[in-house]
This record gives structure tokens, sequence and C-alpha cells, in this order.
């Protein structure tokens, strides 16, 4: 067990790894496991807000996709996941937190054979955006680059990590994947513009399908026209509006790209009106919750 580096989470939470809950202390894989030899594994994230872990179904659907894709076996059938995820939560007792379900490659004999996978979930404490980057939005910058195998929610965020600094040197938030011109995804977000028109646009090629963009879309649809189809920076700098979306930010307006001001280069009327309609939603879903118990 290591002692000469500090733990990077709250050591009075518990974890579950392969077939028990253990305190977080003493949650270890080996060091033959693909995910540090090779970084080859899968995760998933989703909230919870007291015991209620939002559109799970959703998750656990994308989490055996990608499982699927990186030809892995997740040990536990959706039932049974849902159970530990479950006793977890409770075990924990945290009010607003993010759980992570994280499935590797398993202990290789050489370094390179996957293994028996293992599976590992975690919880912790997490916090939305703050309220003025809502009433503000956010800058954010370009990148070229395309994900590999960017359908399947992978452990690998090289580049996303690599571009940290420059984002922050930039005095931006986040970067936006393109190649030549073609826009995909964040390393952790979805993408959206809003036309002159009110038409909502969502990248479709090379780009995970988050559920929050699913949830978006299916909003959009009943106010707006909403598409999934190419976007290009051309289209982006041309529009009235842009946002991302994700698990832990909901939905965040941007106004500015690589310094250039998006429509008023404030958040539009669209975007928080989606916003508020997927807190809505949120609500309804933690409501139908309670009611089926």
């Amino acid at each position: 067990m290591p002692t000469n580096n500090q733990l990077p989470v709250n050591k009075d939470l518990f974890a579950f790894v392969n077939s028990q809950i253990v305190p977080v202390s003493e949650a270890y894989l080996h060091i033959s496991d693909l995910a540090i030899q090779r970084g080859y594994g899968i995760f998933d994230f989703f909230k919870v807000n007291n015991e209620h872990a939002y559109f799970l179904d959703d998750y656990l659907k994308r989490f055996d996709n990608s499982a699927a894709q990186m030809q892995l076996n997740i040990p536990l059938a959706p039932e049974a996941l849902k159970t530990v995820i479950r006793e977890l939560i409770a075990k924990n007792n945290l009010v607003e937190s993010g759980i992570k379900m994280i499935l590797t490659g398993g202990y290789s004999a050489d370094g390179y054979q996957p293994g028996t996978p293992n599976l590992i979930i975690t919880q912790q404490p997490f916090s939305l955006p703050t309220q003025a980057q809502y009433n503000t939005g956010i800058k954010i910058i370009t990148h070229e680059y395309v994900r590999e195998l960017p359908t399947a929610k992978t452990i690998n965020y090289t580049i996303g990590i690599r571009l940290i600094q420059r984002i922050k040197d930039s005095l931006a938030e986040d970067v936006l994947y393109h190649q030549e011109g073609i826009v995909s995804e964040f390393p952790r977000c979805n993408f959206f513009i809003v036309k002159q028109d009110n038409t909502v646009v969502t990248p479709l090629n090379n780009v995970l399908l988050g559920i929050t963009r699913k949830n978006v879309l299916h909003l959009a649809k009943e106010k707006y026209k909403a598409v999934e189809g190419p976007v290009t920076l051309t289209d982006i700098f041309a529009a009235k509006e842009a946002f991302l979306t994700s698990t832990t930010k909901r939905i965040l307006p941007i106004v500015q790209i690589d310094d250039k001001n998006i429509g008023t280069g404030k958040p539009g009327a669209v975007t928080l009106n989606l916003l508020a309609d997927l807190i809505a939603l949120e609500e309804k879903d933690w409501v139908g919750k309670q009611v089926a118990e």
C-alpha cells in the first residue's frame, strides 16, 4: 500500500472493486492491469442527488455499448450492477455527487493481452458550474483532433489533458475538437449551435453520444427545429448562439471561441430556455423515481 503519496480522494468514502465495497484507502488494482500498462479500458459517469441516480438506465446502456466496442465483458448484469450502485450510494451517504464506473482491460500476463476485466465504482462529491458561468457564458478554444473510437467512452484522455495548460493560458474553459474545420466534440462534453432561425444543431459524426445531449435534443425538438448533422467552424461564427452539454455542466453557454464572439457575446434566449427545460426534466426524473418506489 502506498505511503509516500497523499490520496487524491476522500479517505472516508467507499468504493466497489470487483466483488466488494471497501474503504477508498483499500481500493487498489495490481500494476499489471491494462489500464495502467496500456491505458485500455472504459468508464461512465452519472449524477446522484441524495439517493437518486439520474437517467441511470441510459448511462448503463452506454456503458454496455462502450464495453462491447472494446471487447470487454462487464462482470455484473444490469440489475446486479444497479444493486451495487444503490448499496454504494447508501454507504457513502452524500448529498450531491457523481458516480464513476470503470471497466479495465484486466491483469495482463505480458502487458498487452487482455485479462479478466476489473470493475471499479467510485463516488465523489461534485458541484455544477457557478451561476456566474451560466449568466455570462464561457470562452473556449479549438484544436484539430478526432478521438480514436469516439463512440466509446474510453479512459484515453491524453490530448485533452495535454491541452489543459493551453486552455488556461488562453483564459478559456475548454477545447473544441475539429478536423479540417468539421467540428466534433469537447474532451468531456458535446457541442451545439443555434442558427439565426433558431434551428438547434449538434454534430453527428465522431462524437460520443452523450446522455445530456440526447435529453437536450429531445427537449429542443418540442420547441424548435433540432437536427444532428455537420457543423463547421464557419457555421459556428455565423451562429446566433452556442453551448455545450454534459452530465456535470448541464447546458453551459459559449460566448467566445478563439477570441471571436458568438452572436451578441452573451448567453442567448434559446440556450437559457433549454437549460430551464433540462432542469425541469431532471426534476421530473427525480419525482418519477420517488413515485415508482
